[in-house]
């Protein structure tokens, strides 16, 4: 999403790196083009504003350090300045006596209904028992849509009577959790294309009948500068205790996850980046101001990692690679894991000096590719990817038509594999590498 951003930064600074000495019109200079390039990504004016007046007193004042670069010094505080411009990593308030009501908000299209369901599968693994209760009953196939989702979650659904008012459906959704002992209630609320009186009145009437701990305005990242207004509105008229931004993984500015927070005064506590049911991050602001300057997100990379491999996974991975006995069927296993991780543009983008790489590979190019590599493996027989040896001529052109790909591709990932098996070799042959590299592959 800060892809435009974050290279137009990038770029000042390197520009910034080849002065010697920090002076005051180095730093006016500076502070211009840092000022056009967060307008350009649409933070809002005011934002802006009092960002880079902050940054500007710390660089011309008396913070910096001999031991830092120009460069470095003015990173280090346009870093600072944002994390504090972000605010506080968001965290939901789940206090008090249960069943605690969690109540999303959002204009039609937001994302509502699958942030409900992700947000239930995230609480689901941190030990809670949740309920989603469909209180959108205007949109089409929005009830079903919910009730597929929590199916294939194995998350319980509301979704009441026909002819019941929305309000009336989620106090009777909190009764029903209560009587199953479930001890998280999401509500999906009913969007409009815009702000309406209608639909806020609705949503006091909702949030009146159930008393929520948390009210969540799901927000699209890509509407720009708009949604810092939509923020306004719904915060105005009904009390917002955070907000989750959805499509961040999309071609967005990114400016409006810089500003709603200052704006609204109100945490950002998730982050949407996919369309998949485990796509939700929770919000933490050194994170992503250290994405937005290009430095990479190492905690979140690691994170995923521990998500999708297992210590059992790890410890047999340890043990090939020390025996020099990692095959394909090791390889597949791995790549179907990394797959679990996300799209490779956002892996790339969480590694330190890769943001760039990230920006000049294609996410969807990488992704097919990830794909065709499947493909040939798994038209190999069982023996084949245990003994890559034995694959003669025919065998790879049988392989070829089976994937889809031609010889040449075949051979070529087998060159790489013996590449991998001869490093991997050589790791397992350390006292600390093969445990380092079964996360370098996560």
């Amino acid at each position: 999403m800060f892809e435009n951003l974050t290279d137009k930064l990038q770029g000042i600074f390197r520009r910034l790196g080849k002065r010697g000495i920090l002076r005051e019109q180095d730093v006016d200079a500076v502070m211009r083009e840092i000022r056009l390039a967060l307008l350009e990504a649409d933070v809002h004016y005011k934002v802006v504003k009092d960002f880079v007046g902050r940054v500007r007193a710390r660089a011309v004042g008396a913070e910096l350090s001999r031991s830092l670069s120009p460069a470095q010094q003015v990173i280090k505080i346009v870093h600072e300045e944002l994390v504090a411009t972000l605010g506080e990593a968001g965290r939901l308030r789940l206090e008090g006596p249960a069943p605690y009501v969690i109540m999303l908000v959002g204009l039609q299209g937001s994302g509502k209904t699958t942030t409900a369901a992700k947000l239930g599968r995230y609480l689901k693994q941190g030990g809670h028992l949740p309920l989603l209760v469909a209180g959108d009953i205007y949109r089409p196939a929005a009830v079903r849509q919910l009730e597929i989702l929590g199916e294939q979650l194995q998350l319980p659904v509301y979704s009441g009577d026909a002819g019941v008012a929305p309000p009336q459906i989620c106090a009777d959704g909190v009764r029903e959790a209560r009587r199953r002992g479930r001890d998280v209630i999401i509500l999906d609320t009913a969007g409009r294309l815009q702000i309406d009186a209608g639909m806020m009145s609705e949503l006091v009437a909702v949030k009146k009948a159930t008393a929520p701990v948390e009210t969540l305005l799901v927000a699209d990242a890509m509407t720009g500068q708009e949604a810092v207004n939509i923020a306004g509105g719904f915060h105005e008229r009904i009390g917002l205790t955070g907000l989750i931004l959805t499509k961040v993984d999309g071609d967005a500015r990114g400016g409006a996850a810089i500003s709603m927070r200052a704006v609204t005064g109100v945490p950002i506590k998730f982050l949407g980046a996919g369309e998949k049911t485990d796509a939700l991050e929770p919000f933490y602001p050194d994170r992503l101001a250290s994405r937005i300057l290009g430095m990479g997100d190492v905690l979140t990379l690691i994170e995923r990692v521990e998500a999708v491999f297992d210590e059992e996974q790890t410890e047999r991975l340890e043990r090939k690679l020390r025996e020099a006995a990692f095959d394909l069927e090791d390889f597949l296993e791995q790549l179907r894991q990394v797959k679990k991780m996300g799209p490779v543009g956002q892996i790339l983008d969480m590694v330190p000096g890769l943001g760039r790489l990230a920006q000049d590979v294609s996410s969807d190019v990488a992704d097919q590719q990830l794909r065709r590599v499947e493909a040939i493996v798994l038209s190999m027989t069982p023996n084949e990817r245990r003994a890559p040896r034995i694959l003669n001529g025919s065998r790879k052109r049988r392989i070829a038509r089976g994937s889809g790909t031609t010889v040449q591709e075949v051979n070529a990932l087998l060159q790489q594999f013996r590449q991998m098996q001869r490093m991997m070799k050589q790791l397992g042959k350390g006292k600390r590498g093969a445990r380092g590299m079964m996360r370098m592959f996560g």
